[in-house]
């Protein structure tokens, strides 16, 4: 290949240009997607979305004083939330589907903007791989699609990033952030109005959702050495259908509960359990002067959980790393507790009493 002088510079340049495709970005494929995503995410659109997808931003009507929308705010406050998927995501590349980690990414924000009452509105995604598959990207948005219309929110937009030089091939990053709405006067503060006495109602998991894999990844696939296809006896199902089973959204039960009490909430505060578990999220809402006492055999944990004990990891590591069943918790007054749980049931979730509030020192007590 012949080389030339640059100018006055003394750089050897190639006879060939190089071009953005030769250093890992095809904007071809990006065009691609764009086109095949486009159907999805109108999907999540409603009236309150005013702009056309692939424009450099999306816009979002706030609906007060619209006689049109069902929905009106007198004093309305902005809810922020971001959050990713984790190394769930190399259990997805492994195998290779990418049809449900979407939904987590979803899941992961919408769940966490809900505990101060909050209606998810819009959600916007971050997808960053190392090179583009249209198909394999579409797949992940049609999950991020999926959750957007769990939680009723709609998918505006998003950013997708080819970075061949820091993902190793086959891989990729999936994060989210979400943004909601809520009353201002009916934002849930749990430190002021928490009480010895309250119970604590938890919403059952579908599994691990999207916390403590770097742990259960170790312990399945490489301690024990379990293949991602086979059945564990206690599972009955493929190790993969477990690992990849979607976080589970509370969204819409939550906001149909809250709607039914318009003057006074018997909800005084809300837990999204992730990362920690029951020990290391129920606190973050409890007031200095009160503990949460856990009652363990209120509730059957998921056999993956059992599955995770035997091979190896500690009881008390379980609590600390993973939901152990319980994906959501509700604080409430005792003589609403019923009517409550009844509300969350005829929305579709399975609500148990696990524990109890009493005076201590902001802490959580298994027993």
């Amino acid at each position: 290949m012949s080389l030339s002088r640059v100018g006055g510079y003394g750089i050897p340049q190639l006879a060939r240009r190089i071009t953005y495709k030769d250093a890992g970005v095809d904007i071809d494929a990006a065009d691609e997607m764009v086109d095949q995503i486009g159907p999805l995410l109108r999907r999540t659109w409603g009236p309150r979305v005013v702009t056309e997808h692939g424009g450099f931003a999306g816009a979002f009507r706030l609906d007060y004083g619209e006689r049109l929308f069902a929905r009106a705010y007198r004093d309305p406050v902005l809810v922020a939330c971001t959050d990713g998927v984790g190394s769930k995501l190399l259990v997805a590349i492994q195998a290779k589907r990418y049809d449900t980690v979407g939904v987590d990414c979803v899941a992961m924000n919408v769940n966490d903007m809900i505990t101060l009452g909050a209606e998810p509105l819009l959600f916007l995604d971050y997808i960053a791989v190392n090179k583009l598959a249209p198909n394999v990207a579409t797949e992940i948005v049609r999950g991020v699609v999926t959750g957007c219309e769990e939680a009723g929110c709609a998918l505006l937009g998003g950013e997708t990033a080819e970075l061949p030089d820091l993902y190793r091939r086959g891989h990729f990053d999936l994060a989210g952030f979400a943004v909601g709405v809520a009353e201002r006067g009916r934002l849930l503060r749990p430190r002021d109005n928490v009480k010895p006495g309250d119970d604590i109602i938890g919403l059952t998991s579908s599994g691990l959702h999207s916390n403590g894999y770097a742990l259960a990844r170790k312990a399945l696939l490489t301690e024990a050495g379990m293949d991602l296809h086979q059945k564990p006896r206690p599972l009955n199902e493929p190790l993969v259908d477990v690992l990849l089973r979607p976080t589970r959204i509370y969204v819409r039960a939550i906001r149909e509960t809250l709607r039914r009490y318009k003057q006074r909430n018997p909800i005084v505060g809300m837990a999204h359990i992730t990362g920690g578990g029951l020990p290391g999220n129920v606190p973050r809402i409890l007031p200095d002067d009160c503990d949460a006492v856990i009652r363990r055999g209120a509730w059957t944990p998921p056999p993956i959980f059992g599955l995770l004990e035997r091979s190896g990891v500690a009881e008390e590591e379980l609590f600390n790393v993973f939901n152990m069943g319980i994906g959501y918790t509700l604080i409430t007054r005792p003589r609403s507790t019923a009517a409550v749980i009844k509300s969350l049931e005829k929305a579709g979730e399975t609500a148990i009493v696990i524990g109890t509030i009493r005076r201590g020192a902001g802490k959580l007590e298994l027993r």
